[in-house]
């Protein structure tokens, strides 16, 4: 009995020479509108949709494939009742489903791209038919992606699909749907305006990659990204060995930093923490004084940057030994200096992956937790000491602040300028980040000003700052003995201003 090819594609990339290879294998071809003609252009035999169906498309092309002629052929087993019936009525088996699907997800991507437009992009015949094939896959071929074809055909000149490629193409249609569904349903409820989060959430993501093991080598692990992104971190991957689990953690929280600062800025990572960040006149500046914050912690390190890296900046690193870097460009210069390097992991982030994702995720036991991300800003401040800050602590404070915000709690930041020369963070009590922050900095503490993310419990980390000759504090407030921690600012001379905000990070 002959072989029957059901081919409807948006995405002709790969078509010809896949419908090539089932003709020359003595495949019938059958198609729909545009894929029809775009066979025949290639000057490939195939019958159309309405030739098997008796009836043509209506509703300028909505209504094509939706046909007992054709979903019979599909949907039914290979036993002598479902064959004797199909017999009966005179519809054909098919044997195999080409099908990728309207491209709903770049059209709601686009700049001003309109509901009506979107609506028109949503596919129902092709989704029907990807689960239709499916569903039977024991008898039917589903193909929902071109990067299948080659894979098919080649099994198909070999003799068979064997089961487990048929079932792990059906896997990979049905994900293919699903995603899908999920993109209309995200992209539809944004106009439920009474919440940001839809009663009913469906993670869309692609496997990117397997990575080589997790946090630790005896955990397993994958890298899974958004529609859009087709690299780690929606970036482009330059050079170096493959990313590891906590590269691509570490990367993530250096790149949200970085975009957090203003001016020419660099962030070094370690651990999720920063532990040195600066902002200065240029990209070396601030490289400079990033390092100079805790050069011991940073070997090792992930660094990011929110400029085109240039030649002085990689000369500003010295001989440190950085894992990965992640830039929104590179100058020539830049990158000989970095391949010498090979090991180095280099990425180049794309325009649009310097905000932060819409949603943060993370998941807990029987679920997730989902959240807005935390944007610190500088709007509100209030003066509670007798002292004011001067211009230049204002200027440190701002900075220090955006810093704290992404330092795990409880967080201390020392800064001087624009670069931090102390940082305390992940420890259970405030008054030992300070501590921490302190020991960091050294003598550099003195004439330091101080972020903390969130209110101070008690007078103590106050009185620890002031101690190191801290001038300057900015924290949420907020603390039923605010009264003490401004009474030990006062005392010490210190300014302080609370900002209403707090900004825990766990």
């Amino acid at each position: 009995m002959e072989k029957r090819a059901l081919l409807s594609v948006a995405d002709k990339a790969g078509l010809a020479p896949f419908a090539r290879g089932l003709a020359e294998l003595g495949w019938v071809l059958i198609s729909t509108g545009g894929t029809a003609r775009a066979l025949a252009e290639a000057g490939l035999p195939v019958q159309t949709v309405e030739s098997v169906t008796g009836f043509p498309e209506i509703l300028g092309g909505r209504v094509k494939t939706l046909h007992p002629a054709v979903h019979g052929g599909i949907l039914a087993r290979r036993e002598p009742a479902h064959m004797a019936e199909l017999a009966a009525r005179g519809i054909a088996p098919i044997d195999l489903v080409a099908v990728n699907l309207y491209p709903f997800e770049q059209t709601v991507a686009r700049p001003g791209a309109t509901l009506a437009e979107a609506i028109e992009e949503i596919d129902i015949g092709g989704v029907a038919l990807l689960r239709a094939a499916a569903k039977n896959h024991a008898a039917v071929i589903p193909v929902s992606d071109p990067g299948q074809y080659d894979a098919v055909l080649q099994a198909l000149r070999e003799g068979e699909l064997p089961p487990e490629m048929r079932r792990h193409l059906a896997a990979l249609a049905l994900q293919r749907t699903a995603a899908y569904d999920a993109a209309i349903s995200a992209y539809l409820a944004q106009s439920e305006a009474a919440s940001p989060f839809p009663n009913l959430w469906v993670p869309r993501a692609r496997k990117l990659a397997d990575l080589r093991y997790g946090e630790n080598p005896h955990q397993r692990a994958a890298l899974y990204a958004q529609p859009g992104c087709e690299g780690p971190l929606g970036a482009a991957f330059l050079q170096g060995k493959a990313l590891s689990y906590n590269n691509i953690l570490d990367l993530d929280a250096a790149w949200a930093l970085a975009n957090d600062l203003e001016g020419p800025a660099a962030v070094i990572i370690k651990h999720n923490n920063p532990c040195g960040a600066a902002v200065g006149a240029n990209l070396a500046e601030a490289m400079a004084g990033a390092l100079a914050s805790d050069p011991v912690s940073a070997f090792g390190s992930v660094i990011a940057v929110n400029r085109p890296l240039d030649a002085p900046a990689v000369r500003a690193l010295g001989d440190l030994f950085v894992e990965a870097i992640i830039a929104p460009g590179y100058a020539p210069e830049a990158l000989d200096l970095l391949a010498a390097h090979r090991n180095l992991r280099v990425l180049q982030a794309a325009p649009t992956q310097a905000t932060r994702t819409e949603w943060e995720v993370r998941s807990v036991r029987g679920g997730w937790l989902v959240q807005e991300p935390d944007r610190p800003d500088t709007a509100a401040w209030e003066t509670v000491t007798q002292r004011a800050p001067t211009p230049e602590e204002r200027l440190s404070l701002a900075f220090a602040w955006r810093v704290s915000a992404r330092v795990k709690s409880n967080a201390i930041v020392l800064a001087r300028g624009t670069a931090t020369v102390g940082v305390g963070a992940g420890q259970m009590s405030r008054v030992d980040s300070v501590r921490i922050a302190v020991a960091k900095a050294g003598e550099r503490a003195r004439g330091a000003v101080l972020a903390s993310d969130a209110f101070f419990p008690f007078a103590d980390g106050i009185e620890a700052a002031a101690e190191a000759g801290v001038t300057a504090i900015i924290q949420p407030g907020g603390s039923l003995r605010d009264r003490e921690a401004i009474a030990a600012a006062d005392a010490a001379g210190m300014a302080m201003v609370f900002t209403g905000v707090r900004h825990f990070r766990h």
